[in-house]
């Protein structure tokens, strides 16, 4: 997993209330084994029924053609658990996510590939809102991890929070198992004192000792 400490650029204003998977990563548009992920973000919506593009649609204008940051409404991400939704945000640039609140498992998502969710109140919302409209992708914005703060023009400093568990494994790069793997040597030492005192639990052999 790609670490993340800061991302720079234009923050893109997609502000509805309950955008799903389903529309953030419409899937079964592709029929390739390995999809344009780029192509597929919001594809329903971008592309009309003859392959043209939809003029009108934000990230079809020039200056957001490689977002930074996605800045959205209410329970972003609902819906299903596809991870190709966070997969369509990365393969275009997107590293943060930013919204009034963010569904579960989409935000677990994000997490797992490198991405930053930042949750704010009512108040810090409307004001970093207001501020991209504003920018309308025209001046860049920054989510710095290390700080915990949203910086770009027409105001301060936005400050968010993120429990220390959720920024160290974004900052080191790591997944599930790479959690896991940080305890390695406790596990092969757990395991180690089991084989002796437990042997009747080991029910497959480790090769690497052969």
């Amino acid at each position: 997993m790609q670490p993340f400490t800061r991302i720079t650029g234009p923050a893109v204003p997609m502000l509805e209330d309950d955008l799903n998977t389903d529309q953030i990563a419409p899937i079964q548009m592709s029929r390739e084994l390995k999809p344009d992920y780029a192509d597929l973000l919001f594809k329903r919506r971008r592309i009309n029924p003859d392959g043209s593009p939809v003029t009108d649609h934000i990230l079809n204008q020039e200056r957001y053609r490689r977002p930074a940051i996605l800045v959205g409404g209410r329970n972003f991400g609902c819906g299903s658990s596809r991870e190709a939704a966070v997969w369509c945000m990365t393969a275009v640039g997107i590293r943060c996510i930013v919204a009034r609140s963010i569904a579960d498992i989409f935000r677990e998502n994000c997490l797992q590939n490198g991405v930053l969710p930042v949750e704010l109140d009512e108040a810090k919302a409307d004001a970093l809102e207001a501020r991209v409209l504003a920018a309308d992708g025209r001046q860049p914005f920054t989510a710095d991890l290390t700080t915990q703060t949203i910086s770009g023009p027409g105001g301060d400093d936005i400050a968010f929070e993120i429990s220390a568990s959720d920024k160290m494994r974004l900052i080191e790069g790591l997944d599930d198992i790479g959690v896991t793997l940080k305890h390695r040597a406790q596990i092969e030492a757990w395991e180690a004192r089991t084989a002796k005192t437990l042997p009747w639990r080991q029910s497959v052999r480790d090769r690497r000792a052969e």
